[in-house]
């Protein structure tokens, strides 16, 4: 059974800290919600599903460090982060994936819900170069089961990303 999906154009009144974010710098969004079922192997692959959205137009989150620093990855669910190319794109040496608690105590966001924008500490953000191909792409807005839809110029901006080929498959 499929699931269902809400859109709302830029909802008022609370919100995620992402969705306040985007609501405060005046950027066009929308959001998407939709049952989220914890039994899911892939968060963005379900969120892909739910949304009936390609898996190439929805970014998920990745935190890692590089040479002792944290960075956000936003990459398609459709394929994994390059740690190599990660560390590459910030002028780093090395990187590997962050702990899990550590991201999400950073970020202020759960695992499978962190969303590139409104992180409680902002982290130097790469976004894939493949997001340019799109008009618009999806990436959490901040908990599970809830997505934001938006320009990827304008997630490279109000992320202060730079956007790199960090994507691989």
């Amino acid at each position: 059974m499929a699931k269902k999906t809400k859109k709302q154009q830029q909802p008022g009144g609370g919100g995620t800290p992402a969705t306040v974010a985007l609501t405060a710098a005046g950027v066009a969004y929308t959001v998407h919600s939709y049952d989220h079922d914890p039994s899911h192997p892939s968060y963005g692959e379900e969120a892909a599903e739910a949304m009936g959205v390609s898996p190439d137009r929805v970014f998920k989150t990745l935190v890692a460090d590089v040479d002792g620093a944290l960075v956000v990855g936003v990459v398609p669910v459709a394929g994994s982060l390059d740690l190599k190319a990660l560390a590459t794109a910030v002028g780093g040496k090395r990187a590997a994936m962050a702990d899990p608690t550590l991201a999400e105590r950073t970020t202020g966001y759960v695992r499978g819900g962190i969303s590139p924008l409104g992180q409680r500490k902002r982290l130097r953000t790469v976004l894939d170069a493949s997001a340019s191909a799109h008009a618009t792409v999806c990436v959490s807005a901040g908990r599970r089961g809830l997505e934001v839809e938006l320009a990827p110029g304008d997630l490279a901006t109000l992320t202060g990303a730079v956007v790199a080929p960090i994507a691989r498959g």
